[in-house]
């Protein structure tokens, strides 16, 4: 009877450790994988700029994770966005992290965008949208909120 006990433990421990999903009876076990957000946004004469980077703190590696910025201001008209990110909506840009391994670093975003007109300050939120379906214990590092005045200077989440 202990030996099927410790077999059994040790599979559930690899499974979990490896970031795959399970079926025990009904329950799923998810990945566990606390994905963070951290970078600097810049407000210029009506030109934004943001600068973001994504990590997985671990314990499993994502193949990708999708970042949500999300703006209080209009944008003006269609804008560029680098590879791997698209409108949302006319305030909200989803951007892919690409694959975000335990311990490392996805890929950076750059985004240049333009404001309609020139504001005093925006508000800008960064948040994980998708983590395919892992555990975040920690969403604290991956939720942000960012007042940034038309200063050039760089604020930093």
């Amino acid at each position: 009877m202990r030996k099927a006990l410790w077999a059994v433990s040790a599979a559930a421990v690899m499974v979990v450790g490896s970031g795959a999903s399970a079926a025990a009876g009904d329950r799923v076990i998810a990945p566990e994988s606390d994905v963070a957000h951290h970078g600097h946004v810049s407000l210029t004469d009506g030109w934004l700029a943001v600068w973001l980077l994504s990590e997985s703190h671990g314990p499993s590696s994502l193949t990708n994770a999708t970042v949500r910025l999300s703006f209080s201001v209009p944008l003006a008209g269609v804008q560029e966005l680098p590879a791997g990110c698209l409108w949302a909506e006319d305030r909200v840009v989803f951007c892919a992290t690409g694959s975000l391994p335990a311990g490392g670093v996805g890929r950076q975003l750059a985004l240049d965008l333009r404001t309609v007109g020139t504001p005093d300050e925006v508000v800008v939120t960064v948040g994980t949208q998708w983590n395919g379906g892992a555990t975040d214990r920690n969403p604290q590092n991956n939720e942000h909120r960012v007042l940034v005045p038309a200063t050039g200077d760089r604020y930093v989440f």
